[in-house]
Parts: structure tokens; C-alpha cells; sequence
């Protein structure tokens, strides 16, 4: 048996989210693609003497007041669902290094990475539809987190089809330090049943042929968050005056703003030169993380 079983829980990117209705039960159908970046959270998780949970990590503090989070419910549903099948009690560490409320799928990625850490301390690991059933209780992301790979989204994220090839890319995440709700977001939208995203090519493995798809898609969300968050309009319009960015755009309800560029120096220098303007904003950059 596993000492400690370690998941790292990366950064969930939306290139493009489409909202084109709203169901009966009044969520929301999305048609998005997503990307993971190579920046990361980190859950551990190993037997213990005593139940024992620890936050730690630059943004640690936004988590301390709630009584349980994603990884807690995560980590009680595996129990729940497999009694037996995992050692008892445990010890669970988050290291929480990404923003919190920022449009990167934070939350639903530690939820992720803490089934794939249970999984792995099992001697009869769920399957992965099997960890994708529970995790779509936790939350609508959690299921294409598990998988942490280029893939498009429909739904309200349960219809999930991974990419078989991906261009291989780097990104620069900024993030204004401001909280986007995205109740309030969603809330806030001009209309619910916008054009549909347009069918992706097959294969989608070169950068130009992605930007070119890109250039017909949108973020639904990005301008009632940019109603709420100037910031984000103003960071969006700074990353697209760089000369060698593909794309920028808000990820997921904000109001973390993304670039994309052809080069780690590419996305380093965006980087280096966002850090120097911005100072008390939070800013990485890292690779895209690849299709297989």
C-alpha cells in the first residue's frame, strides 16, 4: 500500500465557452473547450493515526473559513460510495497555490485530484466512469478534471469527448486578485441561448489551425464579468497588444484572463513583462498540458 498518494490538481483553462440555453432545472448548456495548464494545486493524502485536514499554500487563507470544501466532500463520497476499500482514518493536505473564484476550475480540480489520490490507495480502484459518477455530484467540472487533458465539453459538462492531439502551446495566466461570483455572472448575461460553437477539426494539432477556430468562438461570460471587473477587460486588451500572443481571453466566469503563445520565451516574457506592470497581481506561465 501506498505511504502517501500524492495528485497534482493543474489549472482548467476554457478557450471557448459557448452558453447556448438553459434546461428545465435551470442550469445552464454549455458547449466549451478546454485545456489544462502545467500550474497546480496539490492534494496528499496517506493513513493516518487521526483524521487530520491541512490547508496550506499562498491562497490557503481565502478556504480557512469553510467547514468543508471539494477535497473533504470528495474524500467523504469515495468513502461513502467504496466503504472498505480505502484505509481509515486518514490524513489529508491541500496545498492550494492557485486563486480562489478565479475561472480556472480550482476547487473542481482538487475534488478531482483527491478521487484519483483515493483511487490510487485502493487495492480495487474505481473505474474512471465510475469516479466521473461521483465526481459530477460534486460539481459539473470535476468529471473532465479527473481527466486533466484537452477535451470539449457539452452539457452541463457530463458529455465530455478528450482530444486525440493538441498543438502543443504555452500559456500566461493573469489574475486582477478579485473574486468573480459566478452566480452573479451568469446572472448578469445579455442571453442564454447564444450560437452554438462550431465543430472542431479533426485532427487539431497545429497552432494555426486552432487559432484560426479560435477567432470564430467566444467567452459568453467574459462581458458581464468585465461589467463587474474592469480589470478584466483592461488585462485582455493588454495581452492582445503582444505581439506574438495567439489569443486572449477570460477562462471560465473570471476573472483569471489567459494568452496563448507558440513558445515557452513567448509566454515567459508576456509573463515577465505582466509581473513588472502588475505587480500585486497574480501571474504564471507554463505549458499547456498535452493531449496524451
Amino acid at each position: 500500500m501506498l505511504i502517501e498518494s500524492v495528485e497534482a490538481a493543474p489549472a482548467k483553462v476554457n478557450l471557448a465557452l459557448h452558453v447556448v440555453g438553459r434546461r428545465a432545472d435551470g442550469y445552464h448548456s454549455l458547449e466549451s473547450l478546454v485545456v489544462f495548464v502545467d500550474v497546480a494545486d496539490e492534494v496528499r493524502i496517506a493513513p493516518a493515526a487521526f483524521a487530520e485536514f491541512t490547508l496550506t499554500g499562498p491562497f490557503a487563507e481565502g478556504l480557512r473559513a469553510e467547514e468543508t470544501n471539494l477535497v473533504t466532500r470528495a474524500v467523504a463520497g469515495f468513502t461513502e460510495r467504496w466503504p472498505g476499500r480505502a484505509p481509515h482514518p486518514l490524513k489529508i493536505t491541500l496545498v492550494k497555490n492557485l486563486p480562489i473564484a478565479s475561472g480556472l476550475g480550482g476547487g473542481s480540480a482538487d475534488a478531482a485530484a483527491a478521487l484519483r489520490a483515493m483511487s490510487r490507495l485502493c487495492d480495487a480502484p474505481p473505474t474512471l466512469a465510475e469516479l466521473s459518477d461521483l465526481g459530477l455530484g460534486l460539481g459539473a467540472d470535476v468529471p473532465v478534471c479527473l481527466l486533466s487533458r484537452p477535451a470539449e465539453m457539452r452539457g452541463i459538462g457530463e458529455i465530455i469527448h478528450p482530444l486525440p492531439t493538441f498543438p502543443a502551446l504555452h500559456m500566461v495566466l493573469v489574475n486582477p486578485m478579485q473574486p468573480v461570483a459566478t452566480g452573479e455572472v451568469f446572472r448578469r448575461l445579455a442571453r442564454r441561448d447564444n450560437p452554438a460553437m462550431p465543430g472542431l477539426p479533426s485532427p487539431m494539432d497545429r497552432p494555426a489551425q486552432l487559432a484560426l477556430w479560435l477567432e470564430e468562438t467566444r467567452n459568453d461570460l467574459e462581458a458581464p464579468a468585465v461589467a463587474l471587473v474592469p480589470e478584466i477587460g483592461a488585462l485582455i486588451a493588454e495581452l492582445n497588444a503582444i505581439d506574438a500572443v495567439i489569443l486572449a481571453r477570460m477562462s471560465g466566469s473570471g476573472a483569471t484572463v489567459f494568452g496563448l503563445f507558440a513558445s515557452a520565451a513567448q509566454a515567459h516574457d508576456a509573463a515577465h513583462h505582466l509581473r513588472q506592470r502588475h505587480p500585486d497581481y497574480w501571474v504564471a506561465a507554463a505549458p499547456v498540458i498535452a493531449a496524451q
